[in-house]
């Protein structure tokens, strides 16, 4: 997954489509946190390169030494690289990695309890993978055979699913890569960002299957949110009833009140998405941020603690994220039995400790006028209902020091730090500064919640 919401696909001239609006749902603009999952084949042999903290590999390198786990059909067909190396002592010179689909076991699968899980920690949207690129699909799909319902899981996974997060109350989205599908195709492997426009389907008939794939997920499962990958194919771009303006009409026609994000490779989409970085600043749009507990979408069990996000980091990448105007739709890559990997439901779990305490600077505010001061102590703010939520990044330090302008909107105004026992008042000293509770001298960040009127 790659970002490249620059790309607007083919000059058509006066022939151009015109796409429907799309406005950003209040729904998603209240969520604040999604889970994005990766599953698939590629969590079997579930391998990439992990990059060393603080290393760096050479551009030209990237793609042989790809972190991705969910990349591995790619880099295994690279003879230079370390995961094709782990692929022939793994599994034998013989074994293709399709021939890994039929050793796909999900028998600790429990998608109530995934879902479960996910809400507790905050979330308020899902987004599982339902074809990568690889092409295998995670629904049972009357365009191919190469599905998780006919081969190794003998599942409709995506039916699992959808059905699990809608019980438990969470908007439901579909990954789907819409451009890159290796299994319908003869093209050499990847190996740069050129060949990843160049080494792909760009026909009709590769347009027309992957506009019935995405029609059977709309009329199956009425996503909230359709979530391309890596463009569209050109072929597919135009004015025809098979083409992506068509259908982008008849999916927001099923469900009012979706979106799509913006990697289509067309002027259309609801929200951009940033992948492993943020906004420098606040954005005047709902954008969304998107990355993996560790250096992988799909599991690599080659990863431990090193390169994972710590949660100290976790909170202080949601707080900015949401003082920025942007989601943080935050990944889990199960392991190929369905289970989830322990280093990584920490990491949920942490979140849900502070959010247990911190929700109402998160779910359902909005960004204040600017999302943190130029330089000095690190805060960030939001804002809802009238509520400035003030949330220090550094509590340790034992006091927020509060810029001239918070300073005089809090003048005479009810302020309170949110803690575990409930609002604890608050003070402003002289010199716009707020004592943290010693309480809170060790949580992630502590927020400080003034009644302003702000808005």
């Amino acid at each position: 997954m790659l970002l490249f919401d620059r790309r607007t696909g083919p000059d058509l001239g006066t022939e151009a489509p015109v796409y429907p609006s799309t406005e950003v749902p209040k729904w998603y603009a209240d969520a604040k946190i999604g889970v994005f999952v990766h599953w698939g084949i590629y969590s079997v042999p579930a391998w990439g390169t992990p990059l060393e903290p603080g290393a760096h590999t050479p551009v030209e390198l990237e793609f042989v030494h790809h972190p991705y786990a969910e990349w591995y059909a790619n880099t295994v067909r690279i003879p230079s690289s370390p995961t094709r190396r782990f692929h022939e002592s793994t599994y034998g010179v013989g074994t293709s990695y399709e021939d890994l689909a039929d050793r796909w076991t999900t028998e600790r699968f429990d998608p109530d309890a995934w879902m479960s899980l996910f809400a507790e920690c905050g979330a308020r949207y899902v987004v599982p993978t339902a074809k990568h690129h690889d092409g295998f699909c995670l629904w049972d799909s009357a365009t191919t055979p190469f599905t998780a319902a006919r081969r190794g899981p003998r599942r409709d996974l995506m039916a699992e699913l959808s059905g699990a997060a809608r019980r438990r109350g969470l908007r439901f989205g579909v990954y789907y890569s819409g451009a890159l599908d290796w299994h319908a195709g003869t093209f050499p492997p990847i190996r740069s960002l050129t060949d990843l426009f160049e080494l792909r389907r760009n026909d009709r008939a590769f347009a027309d299957y992957a506009h019935a794939q995405l029609t059977e997920l709309i009329e199956r499962f009425r996503p909230d949110y359709l979530w391309n990958d890596i463009d569209w194919p050109d072929s597919g771009k135009g004015r025809g009833q098979k083409d992506l303006a068509a259908l982008f009409t008849h999916y927001l026609e099923h469900v009012p009140d979706g979106l799509v994000n913006d990697r289509w490779g067309v002027p259309c989409f609801t929200v951009p998405t940033r992948e492993y970085v943020s906004e420098e600043r606040r954005s005047e749009r709902v954008w969304e941020a998107c990355r993996g507990l560790g250096q992988s979408f799909g599991h690599n069990a080659v990863e431990d603690d090193r390169h994972l996000i710590s949660g100290t980091e976790l909170v202080h990448l949601l707080v900015d994220t949401v003082a920025k105007n942007g989601n943080l739709l935050l990944n889990v890559g199960p392991r190929a039995d369905g289970s989830l990997p322990e280093n990584q439901v920490e990491r949920l779990h942490a979140l849900r400790r502070w959010l247990a305490v911190n929700t109402a600077a998160i779910h359902g505010t909005r960004p204040w006028r600017r999302h943190a001061e130029p330089a000095g102590h690190p805060v960030r703010y939001t804002t809802a209902g009238g509520t400035l939520f003030v949330t220090d990044l550094d509590p340790g330090a034992g006091g927020t020091p509060l810029p001239a302008d918070i300073t005089a909107l809090a003048a005479g105004r009810p302020a309170a730090w949110l803690t575990p026992g409930g609002h604890a008042p608050a003070t402003i000293d002289r010199d716009g500064r707020a004592p943290v509770p010693e309480s809170l001298h060790d949580s992630e960040a502590a927020v400080l919640a003034i009644e302003s009127g702000a808005g």
